[in-house]
């Protein structure tokens, strides 16, 4: 593997404005064709949104469906008007005179199949047919307009809309307020959401990444060559995105997720070039002006003679000096940014080998990113080097400023083999069965709250509460419960006469409020709705009642969906493809650790570390987001009724690819000094030394674009972000900082033992590092 990464350096080096104009061109095009369409639809145009997660071959599915099937229309808007009194006289006038005309305006557009309002009836709001119609808390009415599955769905839903948003309400009092949904509105308020987060958490996490790196690097040049690399790798991610959508639906909110681990590993990947850029330069240059040292030309320094390139003298373009430095980085640094990648992409692709299709298109997004973020680090980000390289190596000039002097001194990349990191690696020397016995009883404590995680499968719910359209969702689920979701439907094989026994017994489970009078399908079967005595059709009531309905035997097929169907069978879908899954991504990552390392031990003790560790992370998660101390400890409303359970397998399948990323940063630089000095101790003193900064600040830099992210109003994104956070704080904490180095002191010479037959495997298909 090493031939190849040289013969990369020497491509970049050769030709670095080609490699950059490539680059551009790409970016530019595919960044039009994603937020534009170029002529056709863009990237927000074509994801979904809201959808009910899809298990193929699950009774939620397969209730879903066949519901759909039997469906005449493609849509239905409904507009709630709040803020009246029903029981006034007055106003009950008014509303017939105000929603009366809308109603029949409605009726005769062109696609409606049905225009219903309180003002359709003969008595008016107080007609018995009306009552759907009029809120429950007797402070508001709704006009519903169904739209024909033959109807042109985009036009026929704009002239509702609009006819709707054009109704005057002030004969209804100065308090009337009108807010309408309907499937269309839901998609592009959580699509709109889903924009803002996206630019807000950009906005948020790329300056606070900035400020990190001017003070790891001292200097905005530097600094800005990882933003550039993350920019556009994201920006081409946005491209790929699109042409998924073509072979699947692409959920909104999968655009934030993969675009902040992008980010966040686009920005590490370049901190890790840059960083040994710098260092390399520092060992040039050392070396250089040592006595006796002689300058040797290369086939680069061909019209390039009025440089100065004498030994010792400041590093010029296209100094062979410079492009050497340019060439050694992208062999080793690129190594170790491609083998992180592998391990990364391999976590992340494990998602593929599950059910739903929510996680196959978050994997198939990541691992496209994931692969964009290592090209653009091993490609751009060196040719931007090789063309600005001269003055990055001049030195930090925020270092000669007096103010900051210091903070650079702390925080800057230096190339001593001695410093704080190794400092802390000898006093963990010293006390290594202490600090293994107390870091893992922090992680143990934080995994407790696992036991008691609620999961859950939001869908409509993730519509802002504060948009118009969020507040007419939550006004019609609340008020309207006839023209909203049922809690609980079945699809039954058989006639509504036949139903009688069976609909007795669902009246019967404790949980249930009502069952509804059954309806017959066009195929013969027929639709029976349940209505709960809890408000969260999801919550724990929810998933009681369905288990108990699906257990029925009524003597012909059932079957049942909702809100805590689609839970039930996600959650069975995760569980049935979890062993396969982890069985493949944990040998995969293992057969790749030992090809780095040699050792059988590392690559055991690295993912037992990384299982404990991602298990905190996602018990600390759950306490903050769903117990009221936590929830109240980073400023929620209220706490969120469970975690999503798309977002348990997103946490743990990027967390375990990002504690491997920090893993194989800091696994490269200990086994480098090993293989050279052949002293453990002293190769996870040096290791560290040489790596911890950068795992440090690459962590620092991720936690800050994540938690931009988690400040957005989507509650899967925050969870998302959030809990990427937790999990890289304690790993590259904790875990790296720490445990890796107690460990590795305590096992010794034994962290590089194997078998004989492995070591002979070893030598002939090792990665060079």
């Amino acid at each position: 593997m090493s031939h190849v990464f040289r013969a990369l350096g020497r491509l970049v080096t050769s030709f670095p404005r080609t490699v950059v104009a490539v680059w551009a061109v790409v970016v530019l095009v595919t960044g039009a064709w994603a937020l534009t369409g170029l002529g056709g639809q863009g990237l927000f145009d074509r994801m979904a949104a809201g959808d009910e997660p899809i298990i193929e071959g699950s009774e939620s599915t397969i209730a879903s469906r066949a519901l759909d099937e039997s469906s005449t229309a493609a849509d239905s808007v409904t507009m709630v008007v709040t803020g009246i009194d029903v029981a006034d006289p007055e106003v009950q006038a008014a509303v017939v005179e105000t929603l009366g005309p809308l109603t029949s305006e409605l009726g005769e557009i062109d696609g409606v199949a049905q225009a219903v309002s309180p003002a359709a009836f003969p008595g008016g709001v107080t007609d018995e047919q009306a009552a759907p119609f009029v809120s429950a808390a007797g402070d508001g009415v709704a006009v519903s307009a169904t739209i024909d599955a033959a109807a042109d769905l985009e036009a026929t839903h704009s002239e509702v809309v609009e006819a709707m948003e054009a109704t005057d309400l002030a004969p209804l009092g100065d308090d009337a307020e009108a807010h309408l949904t309907s499937g269309e509105l839901v998609v592009d308020a959580i699509n709109a959401q889903i924009q803002t987060d996206l630019v807000k958490g950009e906005a948020i996490g790329l300056p606070i990444a900035l400020l990190i790196m001017v003070l790891v690097f001292g200097g905005f040049l530097a600094a800005a060559l990882p933003v550039i690399g993350a920019l556009a790798s994201i920006v081409t991610g946005m491209g790929v995105l699109l042409a998924l959508t073509w072979t699947m639906d692409i959920q909104s909110f999968v655009l934030n997720v993969v675009t902040v681990l992008g980010l966040g590993l686009s920005i590490d990947y370049g901190l890790l070039v840059v960083s040994r850029f710098r260092e390399e330069v520092a060992r040039i240059t050392h070396d250089d002006e040592q006595p006796g040292a002689a300058h040797v030309e290369t086939p680069d320094t061909r019209g390039t003679h009025d440089d100065d390139t004498r030994p010792g003298s400041p590093l010029v373009r296209r100094d062979p000096r410079l492009l050497a430095a340019v060439r050694t980085t992208v062999e080793t640094a690129g190594r170790t940014v491609f083998f992180s990648a592998v391990t990364v992409a391999i976590s992340v692709a494990g998602l593929l080998l599950m059910r739903p299709d929510i996680l196959t298109t978050i994997s198939a997004g990541a691992v496209a990113v994931v692969l964009l973020a290592v090209v653009a680090a091993v490609t751009l980000v060196p040719a931007i080097l090789v063309l600005v390289g001269h003055v990055l190596a001049r030195g930090s000039a925020l270092a000669r400023v007096p103010g900051l002097r210091v903070l650079v001194r702390a925080f800057g990349d230096t190339g001593s083999d001695d410093g704080a990191f190794a400092r802390l690696a000898r006093f963990v020397h010293r006390h290594p069965w202490a600090i293994l016995v107390g870091v893992v009883a922090l992680l143990a404590a934080a995994v407790v709250p696992l036991g008691s995680m609620t999961l859950r499968a939001s869908t409509i719910e993730m519509v802002p509460a504060d948009t118009s359209t969020g507040q007419a969702v939550r006004t019609v689920a609340e008020d309207y419960p006839a023209l909203g979701f049922a809690d609980v439907y079945t699809i039954a094989d058989a006639s509504p006469e036949e139903l009688g026994d069976w609909s007795d017994q669902v009246g019967a489970i404790d949980g249930v409020e009502a069952v509804g009078t059954p309806s017959p399908l066009e195929d013969g079967r027929s639709l029976v709705t349940t209505q709960l005595t809890t408000d969260d059709p999801g919550d724990a009531t929810g998933v009681a009642v369905t288990e108990e309905i699906r257990a029925l035997d009524p003597g012909f097929e059932t079957f049942t969906g909702g809100t805590a169907g689609a839970q039930i069978d996600f959650t069975d879908a995760l569980i049935d493809g979890l062993p396969l899954t982890a069985g493949v991504v944990v040998v995969a990552v293992f057969v790749l650790l030992f090809l780095m390392t040699g050792s059988l031990l590392i690559p055991l003790k690295a993912l037992l570390i990384n299982l404990l560790s991602i298990a905190a992370s996602l018990g600390l998660t759950s306490w903050l987001f769903t117990s009221e101390t936590g929830s109240s400890l980073i400023g929620l409303g209220e706490p969120h009724a469970g975690l999503e359970t798309y977002v348990v397998a997103i946490i743990v399948a990027f967390g375990f690819g990002l504690a491997m990323d920090y893993e194989v940063f800091l696994l490269a630089r200990i086994k480098e000094y090993w293989d050279s000095t052949g002293d453990n101790d002293l190769a996870v003193e040096r290791g560290l030394q040489r790596s911890g900064r950068i795992i440090t600040s690459a962590a620092a830099i991720i936690i800050a674009v994540f938690l931009g992210f988690a400040l957005g109003e989507i509650d899967a994104i925050q969870q998302v972000g959030l809990g990427l956070a937790l999990t890289v704080l304690i790993d590259a904490t904790l875990v790296r900082m720490l445990l890796v180095p107690a460990t590795m002191t305590l096992l010794g010479r034994w962290n590089w033992w194997a078998p004989a037959p492995l070591r002979r495997l070893y030598s002939r298909f090792s990665i060079e590092h």
